[in-house]
């Protein structure tokens, strides 16, 4: 009776200390949730970006949101390195609305001296110009979607800037569905036609996107792991690229996200990283 006595309490208070651990972590999560979705009208739901392919603005946006973005990145595409660089600002002037202006440049570098014949000019690939609209927002199924459109003006190298500014236009309409399974897992589908037309040779070029992405947010946070998967149909032609990632908080307000880049089906380029910083400005 006195080993009973000893133990049973102990167990007893093991037991809840446990329950309590995890009642604290579920009622953690359910708070950030909550924080994120029920501070005010209208409906939102959290949801995990993508890092690469990132979308205009949160799903749901709300008006006065905003974030900049500053991205870099290196690709291995066999005969010569691309180094890429791109700066963005994205904002909410209307609930759902989102719209975005991004400055995406791209340096080269030959792998040895007999291939710089083969590097492109470095140059600031294009203007573009974007907007998002979020149609369905639905708390109870976890579940946003979303249509935008990506205008891309592009523009001459740095050997020829100016001489013509812009050499032409790529038009890129998409849909975004997202859903979150449970508290913790996010997963979305970003698709859509890709069409660019050559000022200067008249030509024509159709592809079409589809990016899929799935993610584990850490309970009671920002932070997530996850793989995004970028897949291109072109004629003939089908390109994939495996893209873990992950997002972390370093700061109030302000997150990093670094994403590897692992070609499953891609021509004349091999593994490439990519990091973001992101700083959403309270509002």
């Amino acid at each position: 009776m006195n080993i009973l006595n000893k133990w049973v309490p102990m167990l007893l208070l093991a037991s809840t200390a446990s329950a309590w651990a995890q009642v604290s972590e579920a009622e953690q999560d359910s708070l950030f949730i909550q924080e994120v979705e029920e501070q005010r009208a209208p409906a939102k739901v959290l949801h995990a970006e993508p890092l690469y392919i990132d979308l205009i603005r949160d799903l749901g946006a709300r008006k006065g949101e905003r974030e900049w973005n500053l991205g870099l990145g290196l690709t291995d595409n066999l005969s010569y390195d691309s180094y890429e660089a791109l700066i963005e600002y994205e904002w909410a002037p209307a609930d759902r609305l989102g719209l975005e202006v991004e400055l995406p440049f791209t340096f080269y570098t030959a792998s040895s001296e007999r291939e710089l014949g083969e590097v492109p000019s470095n140059r600031l690939n294009s203007v573009k110009v974007a907007a998002q609209w979020s149609f369905f927002v639905n708390e109870k199924m976890a579940t946003s979607m979303a249509l935008g459109y990506i205008n891309e003006f592009e523009l001459s190298d740095f050997g020829s800037f100016g001489n013509p500014l812009i050499t032409g236009n790529v038009y890129n309409p998409f849909l975004v569905v997202a859903k979150r399974w449970g508290r913790n897992y996010h997963s979305l589908v970003y698709t859509g036609p890709v069409i660019g037309q050559d000022f200067n040779s008249k030509d024509w070029h159709y592809s079409f996107d589809v990016n899929t992405s799935f993610h584990y947010m850490i309970p009671g946070t920002r932070n997530f792991i996850g793989m995004e998967v970028n897949k291109t149909f072109e004629e003939s032609d089908f390109n994939m690229t495996l893209r873990p990632q992950m997002r972390v908080g370093i700061a109030d307000h302000l997150m990093v996200g670094i994403v590897g880049g692992i070609p499953v089906s891609r021509e004349g380029e091999r593994l490439s990283s990519f990091i973001r910083l992101i700083w959403e400005p309270p509002h």
